[in-house]
């Protein structure tokens, strides 16, 4: 095995694809850690270091939320065709990149200005592993798509679907200013 093959199994599967049941809700949940970490750690404070207004702050939160999640994505499409070539199937159980992705899709929403609470981090994970069993279209077609697009395309589009629901969640449960 090259040290490539290494990396791309590591990120491929975050240390928790080998755990014998539930593989995807273990990757969905270290989808929530990031989002934790990047958000207390990163977001939080570098806006109030720099001294922005709310405007600021959320574009400057989006910005950096977006970015993980497009690193994680482009990365994982890599890591996740050479995790299948290792495997030697069509998406392996311990590869949980997607998940990873999928589940970071769905907290893009939360606007920073909003408390962070166990009720809208568990409502956004329970919402994406819905999304991300049931496969509503045209998720469950992407699947289909080659090697590491395929992987971690239904799962995208699954964390848009639970991110649409989660912000009507916020929305409705937002006190006004």
């Amino acid at each position: 095995m090259s040290f490539k093959d290494y990396v791309a199994l590591a990120f491929s599967t975050w240390g928790v694809g080998f755990i014998p049941f539930a593989p995807g809700t273990w990757g969905s949940a270290v989808g929530v850690g990031i989002y934790l970490l990047l958000r207390s750690y990163i977001s939080r404070p570098i806006i109030s270091i720099q001294n922005l207004n709310a405007v600021q702050a959320e574009a400057l939160n989006t910005t950096i939320s977006l970015s993980a999640v497009m690193l994680v994505s482009f990365v994982g499409v890599w890591a996740a065709s050479r995790a299948e070539k290792f495997f030697k199937r069509k998406d392996p159980g311990a590869v949980v990149v997607d998940e990873v992705a999928g589940q970071l899709v769905t907290f893009l929403v939360i606007p920073l200005s909003r408390d962070l609470n166990l009720w809208t981090i568990a409502a956004g994970f329970l919402l994406f592993r819905a999304f991300d069993i049931w496969k509503p279209y045209p998720a469950r077609r992407l699947e289909s798509l080659e090697s590491g697009l395929g992987i971690m395309a239904d799962d995208i589009v699954a964390g848009a679907y639970a991110a649409a629901v989660l912000s009507v969640i916020i929305l409705l449960t937002s006190s006004p200013h």
